[in-house]
């Protein structure tokens, strides 16, 4: 059983739970068109395999990404204490100013719960990431996700500190519309 990425994913792109959602072997695709500071932007988010064995295939899909989704299963200790590596392979691989949100995945199964609220959010607020739970099932910030991480990609191309022309950066400017690549 994953963490609920792909279903993270379909819950965004397609605004359904999809309650089989078979385990992603090297990478899916998934887009979405949303609208930021009134500006169209196209969501492209790349779903990587979160195995272990899959880790160095994962690892290549870290450059090029304006963010990344890191996603753990509350129900599940052994998914959140894997977050400090796959941490450091984001820093590591990816663009200095790539915005990285941490997700706490199913918490529509509050009840079954193994990692607080409290824990985690001390390891966003430590890291310096943004951090939600939310539940695909359920819908329950599956949006709020997406947006806000889109939207601080969105302010670092405005300040500058995201530079649309570096190949590295995950954005390119189409006219009216970005293009902006996440990582989950």
């Amino acid at each position: 059983m994953g963490v609920g990425k792909s279903c993270l994913l379909h819950q965004f792109t397609e605004k359904k739970f999809m309650a089989d959602c078979p385990h992603t072997i090297g990478v899916e695709f998934g887009t979405r068109i949303i609208e930021v500071c009134g500006q169209k932007i196209k969501l492209q988010i790349w779903d990587t395999a979160g195995q272990e064995r899959f880790r160095a295939v994962t690892r290549s899909y870290y450059r090029g990404a304006a963010g990344a989704l890191m996603v753990y299963d509350i129900t599940r200790r052994s998914t959140y204490n894997h977050l400090s590596s796959w941490l450091t392979d984001a820093r590591n691989l990816t663009n200095p100013n790539t915005v990285i949100f941490l997700i706490g995945n199913k918490c529509d199964l509050d009840a079954q719960r193994d990692v607080t609220y409290e824990e985690a959010k001390q390891f966003a607020d430590e890291n310096g990431l943004m951090f939600v739970e939310a539940s695909a099932k359920t819908g329950e910030n599956v949006e709020e996700a997406f947006l806000e991480t889109a939207k601080k990609i969105y302010q670092n191309i405005q300040d500058g500190s995201l530079d649309l022309n570096a190949a590295e950066s995950g954005c390119v400017a189409k006219g009216i519309k970005h293009s902006l690549r996440l990582l989950i």
